[in-house]
């Protein structure tokens, strides 16, 4: 045995060296947006010199180094990186909606962070999760299916938003649509034939076609609008750019002026979404890839949720919002991978992507949106172990399911489950089924929304 196997227990996994690269590569390409996405939200609240150029290095660092420690600590193959959603949260509520100083908000996500570490280590984030029933788990790892391939529609222009009916069909004939549609039947075609790494190949040659023939789906147009891949620029084959190192952002957290009475309810706020968010990626993802034992335990669990509360801390300190785990990582799971390898190869592309960051240009949404739509038709596989017929089961599973997409959030999915779960328990006269850690937890989740709704 070689020394990566016996580290990362490749062959006890029935996985192999190239497999867990191709994963991880595959994982990167699907998630490689989030360079481009943060600096481009965070920018518009953190007022530095240059701030998309050094907002798109801490990207990368504070990817590399969640992707790293869950890899190389947790052994899992999970990549981290800035999250969506707490970063729009972070930059137009609380910074620009409250007025919170950018700096202080980065200390709220510090503190956040802080608190994940301590639950995961004194095991309640792992009893929590051996407390959410079987049904639930699955159900989990089906919305979150229903989520990605949800991103992916919306990422490809197929599903857009309507003034009348929230969301509609776009327009199949506009290039993004199109080019993912073709690279949706391509890579299914692929994944039927058996191919190896056919979701990487189908990332790949979906696009080629978009750059060969000139397709306007590329982002960085004139206000916005999307363009036809603009050519590498720069030097050495115009694939290479130097990081810019962000000097103004790291170290900037105020964790004092976090703490203060005010502001509470701003940490409370990260640490709920983050901790739902994330413990919903990571059940789903543990269920899909086969970690999950017959009682939904996870093994190294404390290590696998530790590891999650210190991405988050170290990116508050690299000047970044929420660290978190991916649902993307599904896309390697896809590949088959099976350990911390794929994270770790993840962690170093975020690492070169600060100098090859022109050549992640060249992969469109419209390319990796197939991707997430065939994982996510692949996660629904679950829903066939949650008994239909019992509607104690079944309709705390559908809306765990259902609110995902409909609600943009992986949190609230699990959060409405889970009350739903105990009232229906209970109204229905089998209350003693559930454990008394799950009621505690339907009923902060049911005061939560009611603080929420004043």
């Amino acid at each position: 045995m070689s020394g990566l196997d016996r580290f990362f227990g490749l062959s006890a996994l029935g996985s192999t060296v190239p497999r867990e690269l191709r994963a991880g590569l595959t994982t990167f390409l699907t998630m490689s947006y989030i360079l481009f996405v943060n600096p481009q939200v965070l920018s518009a609240a953190i007022p530095v010199p240059n701030a998309f150029a050094q907002l798109l290095t801490t990207t990368a660092i504070a990817a590399a180094f969640g992707s790293l420690v869950m890899g190389l600590v947790a052994k899992y193959p999970y990549a981290q990186a800035p999250g969506m959603g707490l970063n729009a949260f972070f930059a137009f509520t609380v910074v620009l909606g409250m007025e919170v100083p950018w700096q202080t908000a980065l200390g709220a996500v510090f503190i956040s962070g802080v608190l994940f570490v301590l639950l995961s280590l004194f095991g309640a984030r792992q009893a929590i999760v051996q407390a959410i029933p079987r049904s639930l788990k699955f159900a989990i790892t089906a919305g979150i299916g229903a989520f990605l391939a949800f991103l992916g529609l919306k990422s490809a222009g197929v599903v857009v938003t309507n003034p009348a009916t929230f969301v509609g069909l776009g327009n199949l004939t506009a290039p993004g649509a199109w080019l993912a549609l073709l690279g949706l039947v391509v890579t299914a075609g692929l994944m039927v034939r058996r191919v190896t790494g056919a979701i990487l190949w189908g990332i790949l040659l979906t696009s080629a076609v978009a750059i060969l023939l000139r397709l306007p789906v590329f982002a960085g147009g004139a206000e916005g609008a999307l363009q036809a891949f603009p050519g590498f620029q720069g030097s050495l084959l115009g694939i290479f750019g130097a990081p810019v190192w962000p000097a103004d952002l790291v170290g900037q957290l105020d964790i004092a002026g976090a703490l203060g009475l005010g502001l509470l309810s701003v940490v409370f706020t990260f640490f709920f979404v983050d901790f739902f968010d994330a413990t919903g990626t990571l059940t789903g993802l543990s269920q899909k890839a086969g970690f999950l034992d017959e009682q939904g335990n996870m093994p190294r669990a404390r290590r696998l949720f530790a590891m999650d509360g210190l991405a988050a801390m170290f990116g508050a300190l690299m000047g970044t919002s929420t660290t978190t785990a991916y649902i993307e990582s599904a896309s390697g799971i896809g590949e088959g991978g099976r350990t911390g390898l794929t994270a770790v190869t993840v962690g170093v592309l975020f690492l070169f992507s600060m100098l090859l960051w022109p050549l992640a240009a060249a992969i469109p949404g419209a390319a990796t949106a197939p991707a997430l739509i065939l994982v996510g038709a692949l996660m629904m596989e679950g829903m066939k172990q949650i008994d239909w017929e019992d509607l104690t089961e079944s309709l705390p599973a559908f809306l765990t399911i259902i609110m995902m997409p409909l609600t943009f959030s992986i949190a609230n999915g699990v959060s409405l489950g889970v009350i739903a779960y105990c009232l229906i328990k209970l109204l229905g006269g089998r209350g003693r089924e559930i454990s008394p850690l799950l009621y505690g937890l339907g009923a902060l989740l049911l005061a939560r929304y009611l603080w929420l709704s004043h």
